[in-house]
Parts: structure tokens; sequence; C-alpha cells
């Protein structure tokens, strides 16, 4: 079989651990970006031993995704591994969360660095790894491209403005890239989880009350998981004809 890579940013918790996880247990090997301190990088060190143990290959690299210079030592990596044993980069999953929760007015108020620090890391990267695989043909035909979005891009969330903004920013990026990489044969698409307990959400303000309301308004009475989301990503994954 042609080696698949799934190349997942935000690879160490979240919806990016989940996805990582059943798409190994789906039959490919993982690439995996993410940034950890020394104190979590033994759950990075698990999360990679029990991908290797399911049979898949697993390169993780600890490092800003939103980095220029860096996103390159990742790609030319795979790269050389392709280049030697075949495959692909089959499937490209966004899922960086890595934003400032201030207020816009207040003491302590979001500043122009914070803003432009959140959009570019959870929202513009995006074009610039989508733009960077197929430049260096990575991805092509069938490949599969997922973002990350939020409830809170249409909701006013206590000191969440700055990440709203940039979870309308990847949408609108999202579906422009759906358009443009069509003929490439790549879809596009934007997934929203709902309310999710992850380390990310749990960093928001208040965040124990948006839990609540989400249980009472989930007809089963219970939050979105992360594996929720990561078996919805494996089952895209044969939707060639949804993108956008």
């Amino acid at each position: 079989m042609t080696p698949r890579w799934a190349l997942v940013l935000g690879a160490s918790s979240g919806f990016g651990e989940a996805t990582a996880r059943a798409l190994a247990k789906a039959g490919y090997d993982i690439a995996g970006v993410h940034l950890d301190r020394k104190a979590g990088l033994k759950h990075v060190e698990e999360i990679v031993a029990d991908i290797t143990a399911g049979g898949r290959r697993a390169r993780f690299f600890n490092l800003n995704a939103a980095d220029d210079a860096k996103r390159q030592e990742v790609l030319d990596a795979l790269e050389g591994d392709i280049q030697t044993q075949g495959g692909t980069v089959a499937v490209l999953m966004h899922s960086l969360a890595f934003g400032t929760l201030k207020p816009y007015i207040a003491d302590d108020a979001l500043t122009r660095a914070n803003i432009e620090m959140t959009l570019d890391v959870m929202a513009n990267s995006l074009v610039y790894w989508a733009q960077d695989l197929i430049k260096r043909r990575l991805m092509g035909q069938g490949g599969r491209i997922f973002s990350m979005t939020s409830s809170g891009s249409t909701r006013v969330i206590a000191s969440y403005g700055a990440v709203s903004a940039a979870k309308c920013t990847l949408e609108s990026h999202t579906r422009q890239l759906a358009v443009e990489l069509a003929p490439h044969g790549v879809t596009v698409n934007a997934l929203r989880g709902g309310v999710t307990r992850t380390p990310a959400a749990e960093k928001i303000p208040e965040s124990h009350r948006l839990f609540e309301q989400a249980e009472q308004r989930n007809p089963h009475r219970r939050l979105t998981t992360t594996q929720d989301l990561a078996r919805a990503v494996v089952a895209l994954d044969g939707g060639e004809e949804i993108s956008g």
C-alpha cells in the first residue's frame, strides 16, 4: 500500500490529538506538529508510542507551526521521506489553539500584537501550510484539508474577541481554499465540534458555564468529545464531493 501521511497541526492535545490517534487507527502515518514545554513532552511520547504500537509511523515536531522557517523544516522532512519511500500527504488537519484571551476594552486590553498573533496562528497559518503542500506537490488528487472552527465564531463570549475573529477568518480561508483547490482534487472543510472540554476551552473565562449550558442544549445531555470529532474526520476522508 502506498504510504499515506496525515499532517496534524496541534497534535499533542484536544482535537488534534484525537484526530491523530483516529487517523493512525485508520491506516495513516502521522506527522504531528505541536508546541510544548518540557512538562508536556511525556504525553507526546505516549501518543507517539501508541501510534507506533499500532504499526504506523509517527514523526512529531515540537515547534511553532506559524513560523515560516519551522514550517519548511517539517515539510523538508516529509518530502525527504516521501521521495525515498513514496506516498503522499493525504490529510492536513489544522487544529492550532494558541491565542490571547483578553477583552477589547479594559486596563489590560488586547494589543495589536495580541490580535495579529492570534489571527496568524489560528487562521492565516492554514493558508501557508496549504500553499506549501501544493507547491511542493506533497498533496494532490484525493487530498483532504480540515480546519477547526468553533461556535464562538458567531457568538459573543467574554475575552474571546480575538479568537472569535480568528475563527471567522479561518472559515473564510476554508471557503476560498475549497474553491481554489477543487481543480487539484483536494477538498477543504471547516469542522465545528460544538462546546468540547479541551485544554484550550478550559482557559476561556467562565468556561464551566459554557460547558453547563452546552450539556443542557445537547439532546443527549452531554458535551461533544474530541473523539466524536475525530470519527467525523475519518468518515469525511471518503467524502470526495463534500467541500467548502
